[in-house]
């Protein structure tokens, strides 16, 4: 199966509608990058980077203690989250970086949600020497301090967005602002398999290491293809680079599972595809996809626990696998993947991220429905170190709060 693109498209979805200005940078982009996919000299700097930088291969870790409690289904899970920066996002700002280095450009900028990519661009751009700014929406930079604190330490710039939802989509269209102005000496890492060609194209390919490893080691552990693999997608980057090498396997179920937020029958989630009545084709920073839109054709808010699902759009490869009907995508609520999150923790000592928990969730449902012969891979694309003070208010833990009322009266001590 050969999902494109085409010109710039996976079906009809994709292409590059951006501002004259910014066509050279897009052209120079696409140039190095038509020069190296196919460069073995490339990809072996690449995966050597990957291995010795990155940690990879990330593990394929069978989940016995949830496996036996919930009944059918094995579950493997591959442990993106144990990547250097703790998330999948490494894989392709790394990839980027080496583009970069080629362009002989010096500054980088991104766009953050969950703080997950910023970091991430963050720590190549330590590494490398570019300078780094880095766009978070307000409401991001409250929730996700931690990993806010961390980019700064690496000599990063963020820059808060105080425009619109003070989100993702926000922090986007600041970004490519920023490049519009810089264009000359500035490289716009797109963080996730969205925005003009060739970005989702390149996302997909520096991300699509994930699934050649699990589909590898599925084959080493149990000598057969899984029956289903499973992940959360908000722009989409971490399920286009698991979903990728099985799309020829039509026996494997593919699953993309959105934020279903307060429920999909509310105006409060951030589901594209799974019974959303809002969802319509259109052209937005720079890609044509699904966004959710009300009716004068203007993005609609969006609401998730998870900031790194909280975006209106989707990538346009995943609009089109959704189009044929390849990939299934379903969503999850707030509670329900606070409630997967609790069950992974206890039952395997591992802490997802909330946008992976939100695969869990579904991972979950699964499973207690197949035979105990199947398999299922879920793709656990990052750790929730980050979301310490999203689950505690969540769950109202005391212990945290009074922590966190001792550190206000210390500080207010010293500094007040």
């Amino acid at each position: 199966m050969n999902t494109g693109p085409i010109h710039g498209y996976f079906g009809e979805f994709g292409g590059r509608y951006v501002p004259e200005v910014l066509l050279p940078a897009i052209e120079q982009t696409q140039a190095i990058w038509e020069a190296v996919k196919n460069d073995t000299s490339f990809w072996d700097e690449y995966l050597h980077l990957a291995k010795t930088y990155i940690g990879r291969p990330s593990p394929l870790y069978f989940a016995e203690n949830i496996s036996r409690k919930i009944g059918g289904a094995n579950i493997f899970v591959k442990r993106e989250d144990l990547n250097h920066t703790g998330a999948h996002k490494i894989n392709n700002a790394l990839g980027q970086a080496l583009l970069v280095k080629k362009m002989g450009k010096k500054r980088v900028i991104t766009e953050t949600g969950a703080g997950q990519n910023g970091v991430a661009v963050a720590t190549v751009c330590a590494k490398f020497g570019f300078d780094c700014t880095i766009y978070m929406g307000e409401e991001d930079i409250a929730r996700q301090r931690p990993n806010v604190f961390w980019m700064e330490r690496m000599g990063a710039k963020v820059i808060p967005v105080t425009s619109g939802t003070k989100t993702l989509k926000d922090a986007v269209n600041e970004a490519l602002r920023d490049w519009i102005t810089n264009v000359h000496d500035t490289h716009y890492v797109i963080g996730s398999a969205l925005g003009p060609h060739p970005f989702p194209e390149m996302v997909r390919e520096f991300q699509r290491i994930i699934g050649k490893e699990a589909k590898a080691q599925m084959h080493e552990q149990k000598g057969v293809l899984p029956d289903a693999v499973i992940a959360c997608v908000g722009g989409g980057s971490n399920a286009i680079g698991i979903f990728s090498d099985f799309l020829n396997d039509h026996s494997v179920e593919l699953i993309g599972v959105e934020a279903g937020g307060k429920g999909t029958d509310t105006k409060n989630h951030a589901s594209r595809f799974a019974n959303a009545t809002d969802a319509k084709i259109g052209i937005v920073q720079g890609y044509k996809s699904v966004f959710l839109q009300n009716t004068d054709g203007q993005l609609s808010p969006t609401s998730s626990v998870s900031a790194g699902l909280d975006y209106a759009g989707i990538g346009p490869e995943h609009a089109y696998l959704h189009a044929i009907q390849r990939v299934q995508y379903t969503s999850a609520t707030d509670d329900e993947a606070l409630n997967a999150l609790q069950l992974v923790m206890r039952e395997e000592g591992m802490i997802p991220a909330l946008e992976s928990a939100h695969a869990w969730a579904e991972t979950i449902k699964k499973a207690k429905i197949m035979k105990p012969h199947q398999n299922i891979i879920i793709n656990q694309s990052g750790r929730g170190d980050k979301d310490i003070f999203i689950i505690a208010d969540a769950l109202g833990d005391e212990h945290w709060f009074s922590f966190l009322q001792k550190k206000y009266e210390d500080w207010n001590h010293r500094f007040g």
